[in-house]
């Protein structure tokens, strides 16, 4: 495990940029990662690099060819990390976005009178572009409803409500809500079980920094990750999409070809920043393992980032040292179980007779950063159900440590006064 590495937690808080004190408010821990993950200190340089560079892609001069030769170093580092062996990457405006665009041309691609179907845990990105494009499309939407008490959906709830004209599937790999993470493996194979033809569609945004990804394995046709989230930075996404996706018919310019996604151009540094997020995640495997493979190191890594988030988790909901666990505390409630094995680096809770914000405020005033999920738009399919308003979610990553664990327990243990 991580911690047990001499030197090995410090190696890797020193690749990242404000790892203890954040510009504005000073020294501060970071669990608020689902809200976006700290930067690769690479990632920074490489941005302010490309930023300088006035060259585009597609010209014929020298600093254009390298651009070209570095977009696509980019997406084979991306095949090797997200394991895809075939289909293509491409950049868009965000996750949400390319989410929409993918699930739209299903959509609309998708014979009359077929239908979509989703769940009921699935962050709006997905849900919304399913139902709104179903709609539009003239197909019925099938819901499936997650568990309340422990945050999941299974292959056995998508089994259930499938039927052999569903065409289009979306599912969530982790909540950014319950931190739950699906078996997507399984759900998919319930689907192609039953519609082998059904295009399915992904949100790995949540997931992707906790825990290694295998799109092979998956047999979808569609996965979207939002790069800050998973150490680069704002202001992009990346998806990958199949080949049989790639083949439909979908927005782009007239007479343009036929197997291009993006629009417009797009920045090559958004790309080469991924070439440092999976750098970062192959030095790390060398670190855990004394594997000679590249996408080897790359498994080991997600492993040991898996392993270790869980004992920061665990630390967390059963206490270290002489503190308290959240789950010994009896003024506390923890969304989806104290015990849920499916859990990926992030602790949701309440406080009783103390509003959510007020406890985030208190945290922050201690430099700790957490953050409100309210029963809104993005939550409110999670937590109405539940019958709350609100909740605080703690959201770490394999970069934080036990001792800020115990930071966090020993102010939450003093709210029950």
């Amino acid at each position: 495990m991580l911690h047990t590495s001499p030197g090995l937690i410090d190696a890797i808080r020193s690749r990242f940029a404000h790892v203890d004190a954040c510009p504005f408010q000073g020294p501060r821990i970071f669990f608020e990662n689902a809200g976006g993950a700290l930067t690769l200190n690479s990632v920074v340089e490489t941005s302010a690099k490309f930023a300088a560079i006035p060259d585009n892609q597609g010209r014929d001069n020298i600093a254009s060819h390298a651009l070209v030769d570095i977009i696509n170093t980019a997406k084979a580092d991306l095949s090797v990390f997200m394991n895809a062996s075939t289909g293509q990457f491409f950049v868009g405006e965000s996750g949400t976005e390319l989410l929409f665009r993918m699930i739209r041309t299903a959509c609309v691609n998708a014979p009359k009178g077929s239908k979509v179907i989703g769940s009921s845990i699935e962050h709006p990105a997905s849900r919304s572009a399913a139902r709104r494009w179903a709609a539009i499309a003239g197909l019925d939407y099938v819901n499936v409803q997650h568990d309340d008490e422990t945050g999941l959906v299974t292959a056995e709830d998508y089994r259930a409500a499938l039927t052999p004209d569903v065409r289009v599937a979306t599912i969530v790999h982790a909540s950014p809500v319950t931190g739950m993470g699906m078996d997507v493996a399984a759900i998919a194979r319930a689907i192609r079980d039953i519609s082998p033809d059904c295009f399915i569609i992904v949100d790995g945004i949540q997931h992707a920094a906790h825990g290694q990804l295998d799109i092979d394995s998956y047999r979808v046709d569609g996965y979207a990750i939002s790069p800050y989230k998973v150490f680069s930075r704002h202001g992009y996404g990346i998806a990958w999409i199949s080949d049989r996706l790639t083949a439909l018919p979908h927005d782009q310019l007239i007479d343009a070809p036929s197997e291009g996604w993006e629009f417009g151009t797009r920045d090559t540094g958004s790309y080469a920043t991924m070439s440092d997020v999976v750098a970062y995640f192959d030095w790390l495997g060398a670190q855990v393992s004394e594997e000679s493979d590249r996408r080897a190191r790359i498994e080991a890594a997600g492993r040991a980032i898996h392993a270790y988030e869980t004992h920061l988790t665990d630390a967390m909901i059963n206490g270290t040292g002489n503190l308290p666990g959240l789950r010994d505390m009896d003024h506390i409630t923890i969304l989806a179980g104290a015990d849920n094995p499916a859990r990926e680096g992030l602790v949701s809770i309440v406080v009783r007779d103390m509003p959510s914000a007020q406890v985030v405020t208190r945290l922050n005033q201690e430099g700790i950063r957490t953050h409100i999920r309210k029963a809104d738009h993005y939550s409110g399919n999670v937590l109405t159900p539940l019958g709350l308003s609100d909740c605080i979610r703690i959201s770490l990553c394999h970069y934080n440590t036990e001792q800020e664990v115990a930071q966090l327990l020993t102010v939450l243990n003093e709210m029950a006064d």
